[in-house]
Parts: C-alpha cells; sequence; structure tokens
C-alpha cells in the first residue's frame, strides 16, 4: 500500500509503498477514502523539517531538554548516534479520515466489514492507503453523511474540546483569535451552542468565511472594530471566554485576550502559540487560563487508546471518542457545516506536490482533502457499487369482469388518506368501500363514520382473505409499504401503495418475489405528479424531442413539525426515501426514460440534498430537495430544455412553453386548488381494476423509480455516482 512520510532530517516527502498493516485484535483494519490535511499542525511540521539542525533545535526546545539528559546519562557519541538515527527515519503524516472497515479484529462488535467509520490519532488515521484503528479512535459515520465530511472529525473533536474547557453557556460572548481550520470550527460550535463571537485573524479572506458561518464579526487584531465590536456585544465588560487557535511566534493573541476578555473570564489555548502571559493583565483580572489537550480525556492515554478500556460515562462525559462521535452528529444534522472550508481536494497521488505548494504558499487554504482514487472505484464495485433494479418476471394476471363494483379496502387512514384519496373515492360511481383498517379502534371508526365503509376492523388477515374485496390501498407509515404490499399482492388483490414502495433493496426485491411467486403484477405507487392535469397539457404542448433534454426541480420541502414521523430516519428511513419518488418519477415520465445513475451531494446535513440522474440518452435531471427555504416560496418548481424549447410548471399553478422566439403557450388561469394529479391518477387505477386493462404505470417503471430513489442514500454514503445495474 501507500503512504506519505517525511524525513524530518532532510525534509523529504515522499509517498512510499509499505506494507499492509495487520489487523489486530481490538481494532479495524480501515481503507481511507478520504483523509484531511491539518493546516496548521501538520504544516508546522514539514516546515520544521525543511529547517537547519539549529532552526529545528530553537523550535522544539522540548526536544533540546530531552538531548541533553541523555547527554547527561549516555554520553555525546551514544546521544548523537540515537538523535541523527531517529532524524534520519521517515516519519508519517496525518490524523484525520474517514474511510470503510476492510476487516475486523478479535473484540470488536460495533462495526462491521463494509462499514464507514471516522478515524483519529497521528498513529492510526495517517495518510495512508490502510490504517489498523483501535476501538476508541473510530466511531460509525452516521446515514447520509458524506465520507468527505466525515474525515473532518478529528479536527473537529479537537475544536469541541476546546469549546468544552470554555464552558461556554447560552448568552455569553467569546473571543476566537485564529480563524484558520480549528478557529472556524470553534466558531461554528460556539454559534451553534447560543454563543455570540467575534473573530480575530489579519487574512480578511478567513474573517469574511467566519462570518458567513455565524461568526457576529470579525476582523485583524490590531484594528479598531473588533474592539468595537467586543464593547458593543458586552456593554463595555469585555468576552466571556477567549479562544486561542493562532499559531507562532506573536505573543500578541495572549495580549489581546488579557485586554479583551471581562473580569474573571476564561482563556483557553487550543492551538500552539506562544504564552508569555503579561502578569500584571491576567493578575488584576484574576483570568482563568486553561489548556485544551487534543480531542479529549483518554488522548495520550495508551490502556484508553491502545487497549480499548473507556472511561465510565458517569465519570467522564466527554472522552474522545464521543467528542468524535458527537461532532459527526451535529454534522449530520447540519448544525455544522465543513463544506466551505474545503479549500481544495487532491489526489492522494498528488500529495507531496500539495504539500509543497500549501508550504510555498501557492495554495493558500483552511482545509484540504487527500482524495484515494483507487479507493473510490474500488468502492463504487464494492461497498456500494450499484443500487440493483431487478427483473420484473410475472405470468399474466385474469382480467376482471366488466362492469363490477370495484370493492376497495384500506389499510392506514391517516391524514394523507383521509385528505387526499378517500374524498375522490368516497363519491366515485362504480366504487365501493368496502373495510377500513388501522391499528387503533378509533381510527377505523372515524374513517367508517366520515368515508362510509362498511367496516371497520383492525385485522388485517381477515381482509386479505376477503374474495369480494378486489384492491388494497396500502397507507400506512413506510416501514410497513414493502410487507403489506407483499401480503396483499400474494393475497391475490390489485394494490395502491401510497409512496415510497420500499426503504431497502431487500424489501424490494420481497415485493417482487411475492409477485413472481403469485403471478400478480397488480401494483401502483401513489406517484401522482405525472397524473396532474396541467403537467399532462405542458408536456402535451411542448412535444417530441429529438436530442438529450435538461431537467431542474426544485423542492422547497420546508421544516418539518417537531415529534413528526417522519423524522424518525431509524425506522422510517430518511425524508427524501419517502417522498424523493415522486419527482424521479415526474422527472423519468417527463424524459420517458428510467434513470440509469444516480449522484447525490448533502448540502445540508443529511437533509438538503442536490440528486443529479443521468438518463440513456444522455439527458439530466436535477432535483434539489431543500427544507430550509422560506415558507412563502413555492414549494415546487420545475424546468425542461430540449431541441430549443422549454417547458415552465410553477407549482401546478401555472405552466408555459417556449420556444424559440415566443411563449408558445401559458396557462395563466388559477386554479381553485393546486392539482397534483391524485383525482386522475385514482381514476386511472380504478378503471384499471375494473376492467382488467393495463396498470397505469407499467411495474418496470414503478422498480426503477424506487432503485433510483435508494440509490441517492447509497450516493450520499459512498460519495461518488451509483450506478443503476439492471438485471438480464
Amino acid at each position: 500500500m501507500k503512504q506519505v512520510v517525511q524525513n524530518y532530517k532532510s525534509g523529504e516527502l515522499a509517498v512510499l509503498d509499505v506494507p499492509v498493516p495487520g489487523c489486530k485484535p481490538g481494532g479495524v483494519l480501515v481503507r481511507t477514502a478520504y483523509s484531511l490535511i491539518s493546516t496548521g499542525t501538520e504544516l508546522m511540521k514539514v516546515s520544521e523539517a525543511g529547517m537547519s539542525m539549529l532552526g529545528k533545535a530553537r523550535s522544539r526546545p522540548d526536544q533540546v531538554a530531552k538531548v541533553m539528559q541523555s547527554v547527561a546519562t549516555n554520553g555525546v557519541p551514544a546521544t548523537y548516534r540515537k538523535v541523527m538515527g531517529k532524524l534520519d527515519s521517515y516519519t508519517p503524516l496525518g490524523y484525520s479520515l474517514c474511510g470503510v472497515v476492510e476487516q475486523v479484529g478479535a473484540g470488536i462488535d460495533d462495526v462491521k466489514v463494509g462499514d464507514f467509520v471516522a478515524c483519529a490519532g497521528n498513529e492510526h488515521a495517517l495518510h495512508a492507503e490502510l490504517n489498523w484503528v483501535p476501538k476508541n479512535l473510530y466511531t460509525p459515520v452516521p446515514d447520509g453523511l458524506a465520507p468527505r465530511h466525515a474525515a473532518f472529525g478529528t479536527v473537529g473533536s479537537i475544536a469541541m474540546q476546546g469549546v468544552r474547557q470554555g464552558e461556554s453557556q447560552l448568552g455569553e460572548v467569546a473571543l476566537v483569535i485564529g480563524l484558520g481550520l480549528i478557529g472556524q470550527l470553534v466558531v461554528q460550535l460556539l454559534v451553534a451552542s447560543g454563543v455570540r463571537v467575534v473573530g480575530v485573524d489579519p487574512d480578511p479572506v478567513r474573517c469574511e468565511l467566519a462570518e458567513r458561518l455565524g461568526a457576529a464579526a470579525c476582523g485583524d487584531p490590531a484594528s479598531a472594530a473588533v474592539e468595537a465590536s467586543v464593547a458593543e456585544l458586552t456593554g463595555g465588560h469585555g468576552v466571556d471566554q477567549v479562544y486561542l487557535a493562532a499559531g507562532g511566534g506573536s505573543n500578541q493573541p495572549v495580549e489581546l485576550a488579557a485586554r479583551l476578555c471581562r473580569d474573571r473570564g476564561r482563556v483557553v489555548d487550543i492551538g500552539k502559540c506562544r504564552l508569555d502571559l503579561p502578569w500584571n493583565a491576567y493578575y488584576e483580572k484574576e483570568l482563568d487560563v486553561r489548556f485544551s489537550r487534543s480531542y479529549g480525556p483518554g488522548r495520550y492515554d495508551p490502556e484508553y487508546e491502545l487497549e480499548g478500556r473507556d472511561y465510565p460515562i458517569g465519570y467522564v462525559r466527554w472522552t474522545e471518542r464521543r467528542n468524535l462521535a458527537c461532532f459527526l452528529d451535529l454534522l449530520a444534522r447540519g448544525s455544522v457545516d465543513v463544506e466551505p472550508l474545503v479549500s481544495h481536494v487532491a489526489d492522494f497521488d498528488d500529495a507531496v506536490e500539495t504539500y509543497q505548494r500549501l508550504k510555498d504558499g501557492d495554495l493558500k487554504a483552511v482545509a484540504v482533502l487527500f482524495r484515494y482514487p483507487e479507493q473510490e472505484a474500488e468502492k463504487a464495485e464494492s461497498v456500494a457499487p450499484a443500487v440493483a433494479v431487478p427483473a420484473v418476471n410475472v405470468k399474466p394476471s385474469p382480467a376482471r369482469a366488466a362492469n363490477s363494483p370495484v370493492r376497495l379496502a384500506f389499510v392506514g387512514a391517516g391524514n394523507y388518506a383521509t385528505s387526499m384519496l378517500l374524498p375522490h373515492l368516497a363519491q366515485r360511481d362504480g366504487v365501493k368501500l368496502s373495510t377500513v383498517v388501522t391499528t387503533t379502534a378509533l381510527s377505523a371508526a372515524n374513517a367508517q363514520r366520515k368515508f362510509g365503509f362498511d367496516e371497520a376492523t383492525t385485522d388485517l388477515d381477515a381482509v386479505l382473505g376477503d374474495k369480494s374485496i378486489d384492491a388494497v390501498f396500502v397507507v400506512t407509515r413506510h416501514s410497513s409499504h414493502a410487507e403489506l404490499t407483499r401480503r396483499a399482492l400474494l393475497a391475490g388483490k390489485t394494490v395502491f401503495v401510497e409512496k415510497p414502495l420500499a426503504l431497502t433493496e431487500d424489501e424490494l426485491a420481497g415485493v417482487l418475489a411475492a409477485v413472481e411467486e403469485s403471478g400478480n403484477d397488480r401494483l401502483q405507487v401513489g406517484f401522482n405528479r405525472r397524473f396532474a392535469p396541467l403537467l399532462q397539457e405542458a408536456r402535451k404542448r411542448l412535444g417530441a424531442r429529438t436530442g438529450p433534454a435538461n431537467l431542474r426541480y426544485l423542492v422547497n420541502a420546508g421544516r418539518l413539525q417537531h415529534g413528526s414521523w417522519y423524522l424518525q430516519q431509524g425506522t422510517e428511513g430518511s425524508r427524501f426515501a419517502g417522498e424523493g419518488g415522486h419527482f424521479i418519477d415526474t422527472a423519468s415520465w417527463l424524459l420517458e426514460a428510467d434513470p440509469v445513475s444516480v449522484y447525490a451531494v448533502a448540502t445540508s446535513g443529511n437533509e438538503d440534498l442536490q440528486v443529479v440522474l443521468r438518463y440513456p440518452d444522455g439527458s439530466t435531471a436535477t432535483i434539489s430537495y431543500v427544507t430550509t427555504g422560506p415558507a412563502g416560496f413555492p414549494k415546487e418548481t420545475l424546468d425542461l430544455v430540449a431541441d430549443g424549447r422549454a417547458l415552465r410548471l410553477d407549482d401546478f399553478v401555472r405552466a408555459a412553453v417556449y420556444d424559440g422566439r415566443r411563449k408558445g403557450w401559458v396557462s395563466s388561469r388559477l386554479p381553485k386548488a393546486r392539482d397534483k394529479g391524485q383525482s386522475a391518477e385514482l381514476a386511472a387505477f380504478i378503471k384499471a381494476v375494473r376492467t382488467g386493462g393495463p396498470m397505469p404505470v407499467p411495474l418496470e417503471s414503478l422498480v426503477a423509480t424506487t432503485a433510483a430513489t435508494l440509490a441517492v442514500q447509497a450516493g450520499l454514503a459512498g460519495g461518488a455516482p451509483v450506478t443503476l445495474a439492471r438485471a438480464r
């Protein structure tokens, strides 16, 4: 395997071929996906290695003291040989990465092969293709968090430990001196904690970045604007805490800290800067000076780091590993955003050139990532190579007798069923609402009273065994859709299941196994937008196309209310998994094909997504799914451009088609309500049930849309495009 190393004597940097580390008990072997360059700590090491021997001695007086002690004990010749031998050896670089577990050592039961983990440690999370990492120095990556973001876990833990040492409280004001990588993360963590932040850095670009990420004000340390901002925010009292995240040999940071800190405030040293404390200034304010030791409790303790002996949570709440897990959780929930900090992503093979550019100042960066391209290729072939689009194999099902009333059963009677489906069915000719099944007796009784069901029950088996029932509507929580659909198909029922059809590939395969076993392919998923009259008319007006198209679909989904079961991702899947099929189906219907690949990236935690679908003819569809938009903005806007023409849909209220010279057709008539196609979809479904004719949407299309929706989650986890592999 390859690893980045440095010779501290000569300053040489190299990417060496070295043996693969063994997978020892108590840890895991991790194949790196992304590793992060610490532009502070690592560049300091690289710079020191390029110094003369005198320069090295001046920069590390602690090591000089050890050498002098060795001289006194062992003599000059022995000490010289020892020091030169150590200097003239390759040493590793790196301490923060994300990768895939390739092998699990004895005694490890919290992760398995194929899981993504974030890893820490300057002996275990190195810039190398493979690393052995002990248990307390890795943590699983939350679902949906991109590996390139999880690679920030270690530096995030360093920043978090510093903030914990400051003991910040809601409403306080803090000063962050030094807005490099650690300083930027400290700013975000403090803002997330309800603390107002003033930042200090001589680089105006970094100051502007910190303000974009939440700082109240930032400026040059010599600027009067910084002191003015502190005075305004604190009423002239001074900040509650100062975080020293700067490096270098200047004593200016500790002097500035004393000047701007309030009486009995706290000064926390996170970086490695000069600390000649001005005695009078610190004494008169009785300032509390604290040090933050790296990632947190457990650091430098071999029993914790190497032997895996955890500290009891009742005595040590936040250890290294707990800090690491906490920071990843904040990333996954969008409370901290590291993407704006990524200045450059370099291929791992270009590591030496990247370090040199950083050292020479040609590459000015806050954070730089190494990308391991071979790993990404292997990931795309082994860990999450593709999402399968299963083949549909089924014998033709017999047609029903024409013109007989269609008897329906509803499994579930929640808000969507009672507001969007049942009102369209209750008064429809040729439809008989036979039975409603719910898990609670009262909800079934309410639905029976309101919509006129013949019977209300909690006994699903009785409904599936009732031969008089023609079709079953599955309108329950997402986690039950696939199993209820499978059971209804096996019972010979025509099935209408609200989206999603399935939350996993195994669930999708189970539904299709039921189709093949029963010969019953009478299935419709509630993808209603393709049936919307306005969109159907717009597509007709646009006409046939000959070349590839570009489609953009913006979904302003909005925030969910606290307590919504949509937030129960552990059991109900992600929010996009639940409703993303709507938008993928609409795009595929407009483009008249099923997608062949999916690329997804999270722009705010794992809720705001950009999803790019590629189609066989070269067409692409981009779905921007956002939860952070304003409430008054339209929920859905769509544009499709092809062959010099364009279609625009504005929230199912108005639509327009443009040709090369003018608007060819515009619908400006405002309907009484947005018609997203539910009524037309149900009419088509009832017709298919009554006549035995084809289902409104081919089963192959429903399967392809479901597979593409599942591929979004796989793409977020893998950080690379996911191929939709169709079974032959």
